[in-house]
């Protein structure tokens, strides 16, 4: 989707300034809401793309007036309500009222480690072969979908070279079209495409400036060679 939240290469937000030396946390419950969003995975009522596509949906004055784990936090609570998870009076008081949702999965203490060691992959094999090759030029398609996707805006319209193929992997663009379990779990081929900066933003761009953005090939379009 075209949200405030898909903010590269725009105007109006300043530079960005990495902070030296920067913790993995600036405050005790930032660590905690790692935690939860993490351990709330596992209940098996969304996906990453679709927890990923709660917090870019949030409004636009909340979402930029949030600090990071601050987005985490209301993007858990927005899917959490929806699922009735929980209500609006129990985030409130932090106290639950209902009794608890049938049917979800929960992570017990004793599988955390293991299940945080074996993750969730997100490659598939799938029969047919890549459209491209490493080398081949290409252009980023020029789409404004209403729901969630992984092509930036800056690059779509431009021209890039693929540089890596990665295998199949869900596309995130469609497996958020099933809200609930079970999920869509449609796979496309995975580049790395590279960008020239100048191509990107022009004479402003900084001399030698390249960009790395990893494409599903839906995202992609080849480029004719000319006469």
């Amino acid at each position: 989707m075209n949200g405030v939240h898909d903010m590269g290469g725009m105007q109006g937000f300043g530079p960005v300034r990495p902070e030296a030396n920067e913790p993995l946390f600036h405050a005790p419950w930032e660590r905690r809401a790692l935690a939860m969003t993490v351990a709330m995975g596992a209940c098996g009522q969304w996906n990453i793309d679709i927890s990923r596509s709660a917090r870019e949906s949030l409004p636009p004055a909340q979402y930029l007036g949030s600090s990071y784990y601050a987005i985490w936090v209301a993007g858990l609570e927005k899917l959490m309500l929806q699922r009735g998870m929980v209500n609006a009076a129990e985030l409130q008081t932090g106290q639950a009222a209902d009794p608890p949702l049938t049917g979800v999965r929960k992570l017990d203490a004793a599988q955390t480690t293991i299940a945080l060691a074996q993750g969730s992959a997100s490659t598939r094999a799938i029969e047919v072969p890549p459209r491209f090759a490493v080398g081949q030029r290409v252009r980023a398609r020029q789409i404004h979908p209403v729901s969630h996707t992984r092509l930036p805006r800056y690059v779509r319209g431009h021209t890039g070279i693929i540089e890596r193929i990665h295998g199949a992997h869900v596309f995130p663009d469609t497996r958020v079209s099933r809200p609930l379990p079970p999920f869509v779990d449609e796979a496309h081929w995975l580049y790395t495409v590279v960008f020239e900066g100048q191509d990107l933003w022009g004479s402003s761009a900084s001399p030698g400036l390249r960009v790395s953005v990893d494409a599903w090939e839906p995202y992609l379009e080849a480029v004719e060679a000319a006469p």
